[in-house]
């Protein structure tokens, strides 16, 4: 910004041998000044930071926790000079710097007064006892989405990912379930409450999560009610407490899908809760395991493998397709950590486990999904992490074919993986890579909405973009423009 420095100059006239007095204005760019300096120029200056470095760090900042606002790298100048930031840019900033000097910033610090819109963690109201009356109170904070309207939730980081999983790991059993007043709750009620979950998770698998958010949260308000107002035997209440667990699952993935990344991990603890008071561990330790793939994706990896090892150790459970898919799980966080000898230790343990005979009390059924083609597809992630071409390719190839056509999404991103093994080898394949993605791309346009899946497919285009004069290159990436605009 413009510093001006008025400075007098004296002139010799030789003509007239007398001195001009003659003022002029000197500007000058000099960063970190201001007319009337703010508390925001000392913070950038305790920091070392330019404006364009907060601009550049607010937009990753936001983007990390489910915003879409970016803004212009020169933007921050104008709040040096005295202007305010426009919502929700004075949280953020405040958020950024508090998390930056680990000491708390507030709007009102940075000369911006108080902010309608207010910064809380995505726990915000969720730190409660693991029982029965904590798992009601938890559905009732997440269904009751009014409450977060004046809110910007803040994305669960580092060691605070990992805290409300321990503490699902060691809570103590909830003795009843029960519920004495009101009219009853009958089994059959539960029953068909199920069938709509399943039906939820089958939508999932054919169109993507996007469009699932508010049929899940519809189906989660009515079963707030049952639990909250209704009677129902200590069966019956376990039964409706897991329906809310599996209902807040789906929530969350959806949410994640959509990119939001806090509120996914909101319905999740939640829904750790209302598993705990349903006693069932097995689907405990699956939402603990979607926990892990959701760090992978923040680039989270410590604690992608802290989450994905506390899943396995909370179900010693019998079930093979359960435990698969806790392996299965733990082997992709392990490759992303770079741990070969674990992450093929994982995967040999989840092909063991598909192959051993079913316990007695059968499988869940929300883990009908896990088979020998989403095993070989896990495998074939793993190895890509591991950048370990030809493997990955050979398990990505054996999941294309043993998938059923009707997981869509999941068709989609195999077509995306198997594309990358061959365009970051060391001899790229570039024109299978463009058939593999070309098929992805008709998948998605067809009537699968997955911002993940098509997050996914935004890097394949990057990584495209060295061969972008060939002309299929170039044909592929504009079907995939208008694809990657809507999302």
């Amino acid at each position: 910004m413009f510093v001006g420095v008025r400075a007098a100059l004296r002139f010799p006239r030789a003509d007239r041998g007398v001195t001009v007095r003659v003022t002029i204005w000197l500007r000058s760019w000099v960063w970190g000044m201001t007319d009337s300096p703010n508390a925001l120029t000392g913070v950038l200056t305790e920091l070392g930071w330019k404006p364009e470095a907060l601009a550049r760090r607010l937009n990753n900042f936001a983007a990390l926790h489910g915003r879409v606002e970016q803004m212009h790298p020169k933007t921050p100048y104008k709040w040096l000079h005295g202007d305010r930031p426009r919502s929700p840019w004075p949280v953020l900033v405040a958020a950024l710097l508090s998390e930056e000097l680990g000491r708390p910033i507030t709007t009102a610090d940075l000369g911006w007064g108080g902010d309608q819109v207010e910064a809380v963690s995505a726990i915000s109201e969720l730190i409660l006892p693991w029982t029965a009356a904590g798992s009601l109170r938890a559905v009732r904070v997440v269904a009751d989405a009014m409450s977060m309207e004046r809110r910007i939730l803040l994305t669960l980081l580092g060691t605070g990912m990992c805290a409300p999983a321990h503490e699902w790991l060691i809570a103590r059993p909830e003795a009843d379930a029960a519920r004495s007043s009101g009219s009853p709750v009958s089994v059959g009620a539960v029953d068909h409450l199920d069938v709509i979950a399943g039906q939820l998770r089958r939508m999932d698998d054919q169109m993507g999560g996007d469009t699932l958010l508010p049929l899940a949260r519809a189906n989660l308000r009515y079963v707030l009610g049952l639990l909250g107002e209704r009677r129902y035997t200590d069966t019956v209440g376990r039964r409706l407490h897991a329906t809310a667990a599996e209902l807040m699952r789906l929530a969350g993935w959806s949410a994640w899908e959509s990119v939001q990344h806090a509120q996914a991990q909101r319905y999740w603890v939640a829904a750790l809760h209302a598993a705990h008071a349903a006693g069932d561990r097995a689907l405990g330790a699956n939402i603990v395991g979607i926990m892990s793939v959701h760090a992978i994706d923040l680039g989270q990896i410590r604690e992608a493998v802290t989450l994905a090892e506390t899943a396995r150790a909370g179900y010693p459970g019998a079930s093979p397709r359960v435990g698969a898919l806790l392996d299965l799980r733990a082997a992709e966080a392990h490759s992303c950590d770079g741990s070969v000898t674990e992450c093929r230790r994982a995967l040999d343990s989840a092909f063991d486990r598909l192959g051993d005979a079913p316990s007695s009390s059968g499988e869940p059924e929300w883990c009908y999904w896990i088979d020998e083609a989403q095993t070989h597809a896990f495998a074939g992630y793993c190895y890509l992490h591991l950048q370990d071409w030809g493997r990955a390719r050979q398990h990505l190839r054996t999941a294309l074919r043993l998938r059923d056509p009707s997981y869509a999404r999941d068709g989609a991103l195999d077509h995306i993986k198997l594309a990358t093994t061959y365009l970051r080898q060391d001899r790229p394949e570039v024109d299978h890579a463009v058939t593999l993605a070309t098929q992805a791309v008709q998948t998605l346009t067809g009537g699968v909405d997955s911002t993940y899946v098509v997050g996914h497919l935004a890097q394949l285009v990057k990584d495209f973009a060295p061969y972008r004069r060939r002309p299929a290159v170039r044909q592929l990436t504009e079907q995939a423009t208008g694809l990657l605009t809507a999302h």
